[in-house]
């Protein structure tokens, strides 16, 4: 995980925008071309949320598209190439990611309930 991302469950896009520096449009984009790997949730408000995995993503694109010079087939080529040689993760593995995503939940809870009670 990059150190720069703060530690949340959900960014609004102005907030994926500050941390990865690609516009609001790009990202809606990326959005389109790339939906079974970005897939934001929406607020009721229909406000876009991004999970930490979504800004990752978003990251390594932008190094294929931008630094490497990949095109937008080639970068899609890329990770998919990736996944495949990546092995099928591991109930154990899977368990971290759970207990991981549990620990974000709760200390977004904890500083929920500080700022409630001030």
């Amino acid at each position: 995980m990059d150190k720069s991302i703060p530690d949340k469950l959900y960014f609004k896009i102005g907030e994926v925008v500050s941390l990865t520096g690609i516009k609001a449009h790009v990202l809606r984009y990326w959005e389109s071309e790339f939906g079974a790997d970005i897939r934001p949730v929406k607020s009721s408000g229909r406000q876009r949320l991004y999970r930490r995995q979504d800004i990752d993503l978003i990251l390594q694109l932008k190094d294929l598209l931008y630094r490497q010079g990949y095109t937008i087939a080639g970068a899609k080529k890329k990770l998919r190439t990736k996944a495949s040689d990546e092995d099928t993760p591991t109930q154990a593995s899977e368990a971290e990611q759970s207990t991981e995503l549990l620990k974000e939940l709760r200390s977004d809870l904890v500083r929920l309930r500080k700022m409630l009670k001030n």
